[in-house]
């Protein structure tokens, strides 16, 4: 197991009290200019940051002077530790790989990456995703191949070949023991300065994550709303960047209208996609239509959906598969609305804003398409499916 580096202090400060912080052990005292609320001394939580239930008073600007423990390397490996064990992560984090310490940990306390990474603070970085299926990597060559076309456009030069990323990745998985799940990874312009370009880091940085999860996600039917949130411009929607902000605004503006996700439009007024799923429709003459990917990024699942559905067509439930301009109108207007990506398979959409979409009830064309991908994903050819090794 990686040992976890570099560390000088850490602690978390909220409102603070005109009183001092008092600390077992070792502290730095440290003079700043901060807001008096109240005269009442306020207690450390075990992580640092400071709890409060006495009543505020009127603000009023002051200086005072805050005790900051500087912790040994030890006393951070605890801390982390100790965060993770207090359970503030919703997702089970098997195994993790670095080129910043060229190996792979187990320990979730260990899965760090520096802050002055590139990555972190100017989000120049990409990154990518497969998912792991009874012990296979479902289109892990795929998604690789758009990974490496998105570092292209965002100018990082990767510190391994292709061949070498893809064995790290599949070991990475290995150690993990993790049979079902996700697998994800980041390149980025690496660590090195707090600037603007990368042209004083060390170098670029591979990092990857596994994590468990036990069940594929349900196609039950949701409501999406039309985003109000500007879509990334064309250089940056087909690059599969770390810059995500745009997505999650959309996402959480959807939340709070009561929807799953926002619906992107781009500038000519045509659907192009979710915050980070494609968008799919089924006509009322039962042909399949899906947005072009000229203006949006790439999807795998999106691509494999379009492949598999021949054997739609060939059973008589398709007329037709289509990629192009699709209108809000026409896709308002569709039998079957649907949201397609890694993260969500197939999803059906029931209602988009005020219109309900076809009966408001899940279509059986999302249905079989659903299928498709999770039978693909469980038994699809050796071009889609990678086994590991455990």
């Amino acid at each position: 197991m990686a040992s976890i580096q570099g560390f000088r202090g850490h602690a978390m400060v909220g409102a603070r009290s005109t009183a001092a912080i008092r600390f077992q052990g070792s502290f730095l005292r440290v003079g700043i200019a901060r807001i008096a609320f109240s005269s009442v001394e306020t207690p450390l939580n075990k992580f640092g940051s400071l709890k409060s239930s006495s009543r505020m008073e009127p603000p009023q600007a002051c200086n005072s002077t805050v005790a900051l423990p500087l912790l040994s390397i030890s006393e951070v490996t605890e801390r982390l530790r100790a965060f993770h064990e207090s359970g503030a992560r919703n997702q089970e984090y098997m195994a993790m790989y670095s080129s910043i310490v060229g190996g792979v940990t187990t320990h979730p306390a260990a899965m760090v990456i520096p802050m002055d990474d590139h990555m972190v603070h100017r989000g120049h970085g990409i990154f990518d995703t497969a998912a792991i299926m009874d012990g296979h990597l479902y289109e892990l060559d795929q998604h690789l191949d758009r990974f490496l076309r998105s570092a292209s456009m965002a100018k990082i030069d990767p510190p391994f070949d292709r061949s070498t990323m893809r064995s790290i990745l599949i070991e990475t998985v290995s150690i993990s023991k993790c049979t079902h799940g996700s697998l994800r990874y980041w390149l980025s312009a690496g660590p090195g300065d707090f600037q603007l370009t990368p042209s004083g880091c060390t170098g670029p940085a591979f990092y990857a994550v596994v994590i468990r999860v036990h069940s594929l996600p349900s196609p039950s039917g949701c409501k999406v709303v039309t985003s109000t949130i500007p879509m990334k411009p064309q250089q940056f929607s087909i690059m599969k960047s770390t810059n995500y902000l745009p997505n999650v605004l959309s996402k959480m503006e959807a939340e709070e209208k009561g929807a799953y996700v926002g619906i992107w439009l781009d500038e000519e007024g045509f659907v192009a996609e979710g915050p980070n799923m494609n968008v799919a429709f089924v006509s009322k003459q039962m042909a399949l239509i899906m947005p072009n990917f000229d203006k949006i990024l790439s999807g795998c699942t999106a691509k494999r959906v379009l492949a598999l559905a021949d054997r739609l067509m060939a059973d008589g439930r398709l007329t037709g598969v289509r990629v192009g301009n699709v209108t809000v109108e026409e896709g308002k207007k569709a039998e079957e609305m649907m949201l397609i990506g890694s993260g969500v398979i197939v999803k059906p959409v029931l209602q988009w804003d005020d219109q309900f979409i076809g009966d408001g009830k899940e279509g059986p064309i999302a249905q079989a398409l659903y299928d498709l991908i999770v039978e693909d994903m469980k038994s699809g050819p050796t071009t889609v499916r990678i086994p590991v090794s455990y």
